[in-house]
């Protein structure tokens, strides 16, 4: 697939690439592209595996620019990334794709973007502000989502809702990497070692490093939330646990005199008074009982119950 960048990207064929007359834009497999890298007269020999691609970075060369992308899936950020690698000079920019990515983000691109000044900068903005152009609408939802988490914190069965927590601090990190990645490649394009891009044009360049390092932000502040979130539900587990060693050391202290009653008229002694006086068992049940409640009256005094 072959694209011109004029006042839009114009889909194109390779013969039309070769006349020079506009900058272009060309998406191939891999296969592809090692049957015909030297149609782009790129001055490199750029040997890949799509399967080896683990980050996103930009590399200068003497007369050329390469790097590769591996994108997170916004449906499923810690599953497998969108790998593929890119290729560019001053005549325009070659991607290698299996996955069919790169030509959905170009035909989004052809279809609502137009330049009032077309140019390669321009186009690498649109690209990769295409790849995150719905993050903060995903980071904003992780906010929310977090928020109703929060609200739901004091009730005790919050298991549930640790996991989930768990599950967007392990996204939030992922995507920090990312943005990580991509604002170290903003930078690169923006130095411009090879003067491949206009200087007024770089730009472009920093206006998508500012958006990235704003994301970034934003999802590191998120991620100390869930990291505040996750402490809050182990205080409640604290917090639970007291109240439950509270209540057992009550009930404890409270018969600790009726086993010293139950221990001391359990023994056999012959002249124990008690044991012949007509009101001494009706007596030991109304100690018990006034004992119980002397207790209870104490410990709801003293706010501990």
């Amino acid at each position: 697939m072959y694209y011109l960048i004029k006042s839009s990207l114009t889909e194109c064929d390779e013969s039309d690439i070769r006349k020079g007359e506009y900058q272009y834009v060309a998406v191939l497999t891999l296969q592809q592209w090692q049957e015909s890298q030297s149609v782009f007269d790129m001055g490199i020999e750029l040997d890949i595996s799509l399967n080896d691609i683990h980050n996103t970075k930009a590399e200068v060369n003497y007369d050329s620019l390469t790097g590769t992308f591996s994108v997170p899936s916004r449906r499923d950020i810690c599953g497998k990334d969108y790998q593929y690698a890119f290729a560019l000079d001053e005549k325009g920019i070659v991607f290698i794709d299996s996955t069919g990515v790169v030509k959905r983000i170009l035909k989004k691109i052809a279809r609502t973007k137009k330049w009032r000044v077309p140019c390669m900068e321009r186009f690498i903005y649109d690209f990769l502000e295409t790849i995150i152009h719905r993050d903060l609408t995903l980071l904003e939802g992780y906010e929310k989502e977090l928020d109703s988490i929060e609200d739901d914190m004091m009730d005790m069965s919050t298991e549930t809702g640790l996991t989930r927590v768990n599950e967007i601090r392990s996204d939030l990190r992922e995507l920090r990497i990312h943005y990580e990645q991509l604002i170290d490649m903003g930078q690169e394009l923006t130095e411009n070692e090879n003067n491949f891009f206009k200087a007024e044009n770089t730009r472009y360049f920093r206006l998508f490093t500012d958006r990235v390092t704003r994301l970034y932000d934003t999802a590191s502040s998120l991620r100390d939330y869930t990291m505040q979130l996750r402490d809050m539900y182990h205080t409640q587990i604290d917090v639970k646990q007291n109240r439950i060693m509270t209540l057992l050391t009550v009930v404890t202290t409270i018969f600790m005199p009726l086993t010293l009653i139950v221990g001391w008229y359990g023994m056999n002694f012959r002249y124990m008074p008690e044991l012949q006086t007509k009101w001494g068992y009706p007596g030991v049940i109304v100690l018990s009982l006034a004992i119980i409640i002397g207790g209870l009256w104490f410990f709801k005094k003293k706010k501990w119950l």
